[in-house]
C-alpha cells in the first residue's frame, strides 16, 4: 500500500461514521451490511452480511453476482476509508473468482486497499462463509474521485 495520506480521525471514530450514518445506499440496506472493524494503518475494513436464500442458484448456493456485490461493498468502503471519506471510488475494473460455493447466511468480508494513487487505487477483497471458508476474491481497480463540499460523508 502507498501513496494514502494519513488519517486524521481514529479507527474507532471512523467506525462509529458508519454504524451511526442516519443514511446509507439501498445496497448496502440490501445485503445487510454491517462495517465490524477497521484498520486504517493497514487499510483493512471488515464487514459483515447475510445471503438471502432468495438469491441463490439451482444448486443452493449464491448467484454469482450478489457474492461480487458483496465484495464490491467490501473495497469501496476501504476505499472511502482510505480517501478520509472524502472520495467516491467509481469502479474502472472488476473481476471475481469464485473459489467453492457460498451457502445462504452470514458472510464477512474483508477489504484491502493494494495501492491508492491520486488517479487510479486498486483494492481487494475476500469473502468468508459462516464457517470462516474463504469462498471468493476479487479485485478492481478505482477512480479516487473527491466529493463535494456538501456531500454528507464530506462533512469532515
Amino acid at each position: 500500500m502507498s501513496a494514502r495520506p494519513g488519517p486524521t480521525r481514529s479507527d474507532a471514530e471512523v467506525l462509529a461514521k458508519f454504524t451511526q450514518a442516519k443514511s446509507r445506499p439501498p445496497c448496502s440496506d440490501t445485503l445487510s451490511l454491517n462495517v465490524l472493524s477497521i484498520d486504517q494503518a493497514a487499510g483493512k475494513v471488515r464487514i459483515a452480511m447475510v445471503g438471502q436464500a432468495a438469491w441463490c442458484n439451482p444448486r443452493g448456493a449464491l448467484q454469482g453476482g450478489f457474492v461480487t456485490a458483496m465484495l464490491d461493498e467490501a473495497m469501496a468502503i476501504a476505499g472511502i476509508v482510505a480517501g478520509e471519506m472524502a472520495f467516491a471510488v467509481p469502479t474502472l475494473e472488476l473481476k471475481t473468482t469464485f473459489l467453492r460455493p457460498c451457502p445462504a447466511g452470514p458472510v464477512e468480508a474483508e477489504g484491502r486497499v493494494i495501492k491508492w494513487g491520486q488517479k487510479a487505487a486498486f483494492l481487494e477483497a475476500d469473502l468468508f462463509d459462516a464457517e470462516g471458508k474463504l469462498v471468493a476474491r476479487a479485485t478492481s481497480t478505482v477512480v479516487p474521485t473527491p466529493l463535494p463540499a456538501r456531500h454528507p460523508r464530506a462533512d469532515g
